[in-house]
């Protein structure tokens, strides 16, 4: 189920020019077939594909099923930092995609999965066998995996109950005015952008992150950061909401991000590291706990900025 919650700029269009512009992948006459079927709902309730939109209203769409894409298994090399016969945490390399979605439908995370361990949990779909959680493209770091179901199952009851806790490392433009600080603001669509998210005190999902200075650079802060939530771009939306987008975001910090290419260090991605992972064991109960130094294109770029 597909979820949007148009702004009051969409204040008056239809229902199905409003979902277009959402769901590239559909046209306006198959929203309306799927309309008819009672696919789509405002509020809870079925509408006229001509309904026009008040703005506020939750939208929700179930969308037809894709045909899966060949899930081949791919030889591609994977760090594996510790692995069972339930579960295995794994090593993510900044660049690539978790699993197959529009445009990236080989050479991802689960591609590589299935070539390692064979087996994995269905219980997302075969495109995302194994995945419990998710990490962007251009972060790298600590991922957890599930082989089985009922793994898969627990993880997932885990991180909804907020049993697991993950903790990153970031750098980001400026000093935050407190060493320590909570963000609080809930993460919805972007109201134009719908390719972004957006940090708002009302409407879309509750958010929470904690972050705490670790190091100084002149004119950048290295951070470590927990999530008590794990929103879409969170920890990025949430630095930006405060005035101190991640080092390298060229989505959420484009201005920041284009003058620190010319001045100082074209990255090639943004400064995000899943660096610490605590969870419960999905069958035995114990605690598990992960570490992940910084890899070496972030630490280089730390290491060159002046103190």
């Amino acid at each position: 189920m597909m979820r949007f919650q148009p702004g009051p700029e969409d204040r008056g269009n239809r229902l199905d020019v409003f979902l277009a512009r959402c769901l590239k992948d559909l046209t306006r006459s198959q929203l309306q077939t799927l309309n008819r079927r009672g696919a789509i709902l405002v509020g809870g309730v079925q509408e006229k594909a001509g309904y026009r939109i008040r703005g506020g209203e939750a939208i929700e769409v179930d969308p037809p099923a894709p045909n899966p894409p060949s899930m081949k298994p791919e030889s591609i090399p994977l760090e594996v930092r510790y692995e069972d016969g339930d579960l295995a945490v794994i090593e993510k390399p900044a660049g690539m995609v978790v699993h197959p979605g529009a445009g990236n439908h080989r050479g991802t995370l689960v591609h590589a999965l299935l070539a390692r361990f064979g087996q994995l949990s269905d219980a997302g779909g075969s495109t995302r066998a194994g995945i419990v959680h998710r990490l962007d493209k251009d972060t790298s770091g600590l991922i957890i995996v599930a082989r089985t179901n009922l793994a898969h199952h627990r993880l997932s009851t885990s991180f909804e109950q907020r049993d697991v806790r993950k903790t990153y490392k970031a750098l980001v433009h400026g000093r935050p005015r407190t060493e320590t600080g909570n963000i609080d603001l809930n993460i919805g669509r972007h109201p134009k952008v719908r390719t972004r998210m957006s940090a708002r005190s009302e409407g879309g999902r509750e958010a929470h992150s904690e972050y705490r200075t670790i190091e100084e650079r002149r004119g950048f802060s290295l951070l470590e950061v927990r999530i008590r939530t794990g929103r879409t771009h969170q920890i990025r939306v949430h630095l930006a909401s405060i005035g101190h987008p991640v080092v390298g975001d060229g989505v959420y910090g484009e201005k920041a991000d284009a003058l620190f290419r010319r001045k100082h260090w074209d990255l090639g991605r943004h400064f995000l590291h899943a660096s610490d992972l605590e969870f419960p064991h999905p069958v035995t109960g114990s605690t598990m706990a992960f570490h992940s130094a910084l890899p070496q294109d972030l630490k280089r770029l730390l290491e060159w900025l002046p103190v």
